[in-house]
């Protein structure tokens, strides 16, 4: 079952229940609005830079491996952050992955850099997190990956 239905369908009162009452519903959504909103942000805020410099954040080692200036490669990392927040919208299962994977890739800057590991121990929580949601939607049936049939039905 889809978590989206025609307004006033059965569908749609059924998954209003739902989220009144499931709690793996209510995790589900809260991870997915999490994980949605966060990187489409975070991704923003590379091309405006309100909440901070994000250059000094990428490790010179890595920053010697990509092409351009270190400004146009956090511009890159922005556009792949807004890529990964949109499919964790349109695609849970696949985006969870995608934003986990993503995660682990900045934890190893981080790493790299020295000086943020408290930066890198939040991020690790985070990409747990985005796992977490990759398992939550394949419970509540969210699309992005074929649903496997229950056993026994």
């Amino acid at each position: 079952m889809s978590s989206i239905a025609a307004p006033g369908s059965h569908a749609s009162t059924a998954n209003v229940d739902r989220a009144r009452t499931d709690p793996v519903f209510q995790a589900f959504w809260l991870l997915r609005i999490g994980f949605t909103v966060a990187p489409i942000l975070f991704g923003l805020d590379k091309f405006l830079g309100l909440l901070t410099d994000w250059d000094k954040y990428l490790a010179p080692s890595l920053d010697r491996l990509v092409p351009g200036t270190t400004h146009q490669a956090m511009l890159a990392v922005g556009i792949i952050e807004i890529i990964a927040g949109i499919v964790v919208l349109l695609l849970p299962r696949w985006g969870g992955f995608l934003v986990a994977a993503w995660l682990g890739g900045i934890i190893v800057n981080l790493l790299l850099l020295g000086d943020y590991y408290d930066i890198a121990l939040r991020d690790f929580g985070l990409l747990l997190g985005a796992l977490t949601l990759t398992r939550l939607a394949a419970a509540v049936g969210s699309p992005g990956l074929r649903r496997r049939p229950a056993v026994g039905g």
